[in-house]
Formats: C-alpha cells, sequence, structure tokens
C-alpha cells in the first residue's frame, strides 16, 4: 500500500492547497482583517521505516504544497525509496534545493537537521524516546514541532459487536505489516460474555496465518524490519512470560525453506491473563504481539483503555449509537474507529494525546502547521 498511498498524499495536498481558505473578521465602521498563511521557509521532515514511502511524502508533500523548501530524512533501515523518489523529483522538473533528502543516522543527520537555524519546523514521526530529544532540541529554539509518536491502541469488543467483522478486523489491526504500524491495536479488551468465544476464533485464526517470503501469495506475513528488532520482541515474549501472562500460540522464530530463509521472521503472538499495569501492556512492542483481557462493564473498560501513558487510536466494536458516542467522547486517543480500522480520510485530523505525540497531521491541520498565520488589519 505504500505506493499508492504516496501518490494519493501527493495529489491530495496538490489540491488541496488551492482550497486553503483565509480568514476576514469585519470591525464595524472600522477597520477589516484579514489572514494571511504565509511559508515558513525551509523545515525538516523525519520519517521512520515502517511505512517508508507513505509516510515520507504525507510530510514533504503539504511542506511542499505550502510553498517551503524541504531537508528531509528518511530511516537509514529503509533509505531506498526516498533515493528513488529523490530521482523522480528530479525527472519531473523539480528545481534543485527544492527537495533535499539526506540519508544518514538519527543522531547525525537527523539531530543535525533540528539543530539547524534555518529549519523552522520539524515533522517528525518515529518513537517517544527520539521524540523528547527532538523537542528538548527543538525547543529552546523556538521552532514549530509536530510529533507523532508511539502507540499502544486498544481494541474494545463489546458483546453486541458483528462478531465475524470484528474477529475479522482484529487479526488485521493487530498484525498488518507485522503490528509495525504505530495504528495497530496491541490491547484486546473482550467482554466477559464473549470472553472465550472470541478468544478462541481469534487464536484459531493466527495459528492459521503462514509467515515467511512476502512475494508469495500464500503468506500473510513476512519479516521483522531488522534482526535488533526481532530480538526486542522476543525479549517482551519472555518478560510477558515472567510477569504471569499465558502464551496462546505465536512467538517463535520462523525458518523459510527458501532464498530468504535468513530473514528476521516470527510468528503471530497472542498472551492473555496479564495485568493492565505490567510493562507487556504499559509499553510499546511494535511488532506481532497483542494481549488479551475481559471486562464487565462500559466504565472498566474505559478505565483499561486508557490505562496507558500513550493515546494514539482506539478501536470499538458495538452496534449501540449511544454507547459508540459516550465511548468515543471519553477514550483519550486521537483517532476513534467504530466498527472499522484504518479507514482514513486524508482530510481529518491525525495524531495523539499524551506521549503518543504533539500537534496534528492532515488536511488543513498539515497545511496550517507548514504556514505562519499574519494578521492584517486595514482601517477604513
Amino acid at each position: 500500500m505504500d505506493i499508492p498511498r504516496a501518490q494519493a498524499n501527493i495529489r491530495f495536498f496538490a489540491t488541496a492547497i488551492l482550497h486553503f481558505g483565509a480568514e476576514s473578521h469585519q470591525m464595524e465602521g472600522q477597520a477589516v482583517n484579514y489572514t494571511l498563511r504565509q511559508p515558513i521557509g525551509t523545515v525538516g521532515c523525519i520519517s521512520p521505516w515502517n511505512l517508508p514511502l507513505y509516510l515520507f511524502t504525507w510530510k514533504i508533500a503539504p511542506a511542499l504544497a505550502s510553498g517551503n523548501c524541504v531537508v528531509a530524512k528518511p530511516s537509514e533501515l529503509t533509505p531506498m525509496t526516498a533515493y528513488l523518489l529523490a530521482q523522480t523529483c528530479i525527472e519531473a522538473g523539480l528545481p534543485p534545493g527544492v527537495l533535499n533528502i539526506v540519508h544518514g543516522l538519527g543522531p547525525k543527520a537527523g539531530q543535525a537537521i533540528v539543530e539547524h537555524p534555518r529549519t523552522k519546523a520539524i515533522s517528525f514521526t518515529g518513537g517517544t524516546s527520539t521524540g523528547r530529544i527532538l523537542a528538548r532540541t527543538a525547543a529552546p529554539m523556538f521552532k514549530k514541532l509536530s510529533l507523532e509518536l508511539g502507540g499502544k491502541n486498544p481494541n474494545i469488543i463489546f458483546a453486541d459487536c458483528n462478531f465475524e467483522e470484528a474477529v475479522s478486523t482484529t487479526v488485521r489491526s493487530s498484525f498488518a505489516n507485522n503490528g509495525q504500524i504505530c495504528l495497530c491495536g496491541s490491547r484486546v479488551y473482550i467482554e466477559r460474555s464473549i470472553y472465550e468465544k472470541f478468544r478462541d476464533e481469534l487464536v484459531r485464526r493466527v495459528k492459521n496465518m503462514k509467515t515467511g517470503n512476502p512475494a508469495d501469495p500464500a503468506n500473510d506475513l513476512g519479516a521483522l524490519v531488522s534482526e535488533q528488532h526481532r530480538a526486542k520482541v522476543m525479549g517482551y515474549l519472555d518478560l510477558a512470560k515472567q510477569e504471569g501472562g499465558t502464551l496462546l500460540c505465536g512467538g517463535e522464530i520462523v525458518r523459510p525453506s527458501d532464498e530468504l530463509a535468513n530473514g528476521y521472521y516470527l510468528s503471530p503472538a497472542i498472551i492473555e491473563g496479564l495485568p493492565n499495569d505490567c510493562r507487556t501492556n504499559q509499553e510499546e512492542i511494535f511488532g506481532p504481539v497483542v494481549t488479551l483481557q475481559p471486562f464487565d462493564t462500559e466504565e472498566e473498560a474505559i478505565a483499561l483503555a486508557n490505562g496507558t501513558d500513550y493515546g494514539l487510536a482506539a478501536t470499538l466494536w458495538t452496534q449501540d449509537i449511544s454507547r459508540a458516542t459516550r465511548m468515543a467522547e471519553r477514550l483519550q486517543s486521537g483517532i476513534v474507529w467504530v466498527n472499522c480500522w484504518m479507514l482514513r480520510d486524508l482530510r481529518t485530523p491525525f495524531g495523539g494525546v499524551k506521549n503518543s505525540g504533539v500537534g496534528r497531521e492532515g488536511g488543513t491541520e498539515a497545511l496550517r502547521f507548514f504556514t505562519e498565520a499574519k494578521n492584517v488589519c486595514v482601517r477604513y
């Protein structure tokens, strides 16, 4: 989905800027005020490895559409699509110096972009710990900051859900891209009356998922991004057992019998029996691992869902529209999906609360971030 979404990002912002209106305020009999939205100048865009072109263009497109020059750094783990994008931009006739793609390590190349006095705004997507470092650097320089950080997203399943859709979508929302999407649901809360039924069906389907060469359409999951990251995910599986959890399936190294046998494959894992305040339920794993817990009441579900330092996305499954609207208002989350997941309209604001970030991307929010507002007051 990386390339189609990157195309959509560029097309969307190329036209959205044409409809980006200015405000005016009349002071009756005295003056009229109008707002100019002007480019900032040079901005820095730093994106992660998990959706390397999708998220790269999600930042670059509105920055360029707003009239800025961009210095952009892709992840050092996934540099190729950014390199190809640079070639494509040259072929398309983008003037030299408008888009500058810099490759390198975060502490060196990324930090240099953030520290440079000529970059007036920084848009970053990545881990919460890195976001703290960027904030410490940028804040004393009074740079605009947009930080889209980690998530520990809850899936809340009520007994009146559409069972088939809830199960099938939970499989996808938990394990798409090996769980290496900030929007994946890693904590699944199930109303007690259907807990065993939902758990057993979820485990059955996840056990049937095939891990291996992603070019083979028979496989559902490919490799994790690196050996180091797989070791981190497996470390959390060991931690979950120490914290009293029961591994219902998965968590095993997979070795395909083809030319990709040395890839970093791991079977998708489901864990139950953990308390909500344990590290496994509190820290972002960013891999094919989910935990299950039952709940009895709406109040309990909200408390469990809100019981972490993160607040990026939440998924809610119920046919009760009153309950859905009540809970959507109370969930501490930048995005709430009701009876769906990853259904995205590019016009809507995107971002998190608490440790999941600062600011919003998408639609007019992105165009506002990459411009400075100037009020002009004309007396008459």
